[in-house]
């Protein structure tokens, strides 16, 4: 006969089998997905869909399921109790009350992309969008969610990554000091850029930004250029890319495209996704050149979210988070881990009737390294590119360029000053020469000081040649 355990030996004996059963149970289940709870769609009101039974993170993607239509993309923007703000990524229409509202599981490649990517299973805090990148995007305009609009066939050689990223220590970060080749002569020369540099791009409509975004885009010495064209019309669209990128920038060149008549969320995600693309060739080691047009527009459709939500607003109409996501994206650009690789990045900024105490702008200017100002006086009389030197700085400029250099560009704009406050005593005849030795000198030396200034956009200056020219002058 079998000896008869003691009762604590058997209840040991019974224990251990059972912690053995659930260590087998907890590793064959590790990597399976969590449990997924559908929710309801229970009301739309102008840009936000309300939903209950929901519970995944702000910033989850989910899908929405109408009666006999494809479904709507939609991510999760905020919460109040049981109740899910969501904002879509494209048309509501169809959708009715009672529309299923599944969290997406997983981060998938877009149908339109060739060569899907397998990806493991993911926890639920990994729900955040994950859209493509890689070296199939170079010479390819897409959408916010990485479509091509470009009819050039699906995009290949690219695997999906995720939008949020993690910050980079600032104290990682190498200072810039390295000057960086714009092929724009005035800057060149009177606002050297540093590479990793972050400058805003000051202007009113019609005074020739664009243009200027599309000499740098053909022109700086960089090895990927990625353009984010936000809230732009949508016929801008296509002659920037034709008309003023051109084909030798586009080669290079990645064109995340969100017109103004995309939903708010895609004109955010749109500026998000660009900066992305960017961050992706930095890590690899890559001199980045980005070229944001415009922080007011994704500004603007951050705007429409908060107050769609319930945000009130502060300053001239913007809610507080308006605020907290400039900085945000901007931070995002600059050097990388260490030295290698760099993002310089160019946002226009649009100044309402060319007021440069707009709220927008006079955030911008204290989180961006320098700010270029277009002048639309100076575009009226066909000045271009536009470039106001007075009201514009380099805040790098005197670690990237040599002392002689800031010397003669500071020379250069005191005679620009000179000729600015004296223009109505000069064009009146009032003035006499003798009076101002330094102003007889600006006056003798405008022509070329112009000459400086003004470039066709067809004309590459380089640096060497830039510098050359403001040496000449200012001796």
């Amino acid at each position: 006969m079998m000896p008869q355990l003691a009762l604590p030996d058997r209840l040991a004996r019974r224990a251990g089998h059972w912690q053995h059963f659930l260590d087998d149970v907890q590793a064959r289940t590790r990597h399976d997905p969590p449990l997924d709870t559908e929710g309801t769609l229970l009301r739309v009101t102008g840009l936000v869909l309300e939903a209950a039974g929901v519970r995944v993170p702000v910033g989850s993607v989910c899908e929405i399921h109408g009666d006999g239509q494809a479904p709507v993309l939609a991510e999760v923007v905020g919460f109040n109790g049981d109740r899910a703000f969501l904002m879509p990524t494209g048309e509501v229409h169809g959708l009715a009350s009672g529309a299923r509202v599944v969290p997406r599981p997983l981060p998938q490649l877009p149908l339109a992309f060739a060569a899907p990517v397998h990806h493991p299973w993911r926890r639920s805090e990994d729900r955040g969008m994950h859209l493509p990148m890689g070296d199939g995007l170079l010479g390819r305009v897409v959408d916010s969610h990485g479509q091509p609009l470009d009819r050039g066939g699906p995009v290949l050689n690219v695997r999906a990554e995720p939008m949020a990223r993690r910050p980079i220590n600032a104290m990682d970060r190498d200072p810039v000091r390295q000057p960086l080749d714009t092929g724009v002569r005035a800057i060149n020369a009177l606002l050297t850029v540093g590479r990793g540099q972050r400058l805003g791009l000051f202007a009113g409509t019609g005074v020739g930004k664009s243009v200027l975004l599309g000499m740098m885009a053909r022109y700086t010495r960089a090895d990927v250029i990625v353009v984010g064209l936000i809230g732009e019309r949508g016929r801008e669209v296509k002659e920037f890319i034709e008309d003023i990128l051109g084909e030798a920038g586009r080669e290079r060149s990645v064109v995340v495209a969100a017109p103004a008549d995309a939903p708010p969320l895609m004109r955010l995600q749109g500026a998000g996704y660009a900066t992305a693309i960017a961050e992706h060739f930095r890590d690899r080691g890559q001199h980045v050149l980005l070229l944001m047009d415009s922080l007011t527009r994704y500004a603007m459709a951050q705007r429409e979210i908060a107050l769609a939500i319930g945000e009130p607003p502060a300053t001239k109409g913007y809610p507080p988070s308006v605020f907290a996501k400039l900085p945000a994206l901007v931070e995002r650009s600059g050097n990388g881990l260490n030295g290698i690789g760099s993002i310089t990045a160019f946002y226009t900024v649009l100044t309402e009737g060319d007021d440069p105490q707009d709220p927008i702008a006079d955030a911008a200017r204290g989180i961006l390294d320098g700010h270029i100002v277009l002048s639309r006086e100076l575009a009226e009389s066909g000045h271009y590119p536009a470039i106001d030197v007075e009201k514009s700085v380099s805040r790098v400029m005197t670690n990237v360029a040599p002392r002689d250099q800031v010397q003669q560009a500071r020379r250069i704009r005191q005679w620009l000053a000179k000729l600015s406050r004296a223009r109505d005593l000069i064009q009146l005849g009032a003035y006499q020469q003798g009076q101002d030795a330094d102003l007889d000198t600006a006056i003798r030396q405008q022509p070329q000081i112009l000459a400086l200034l003004q470039q066709d956009m067809h004309e590459r200056a380089t640096m060497e040649s830039s510098c050359g020219q403001l040496r000449h002058l200012a001796q």
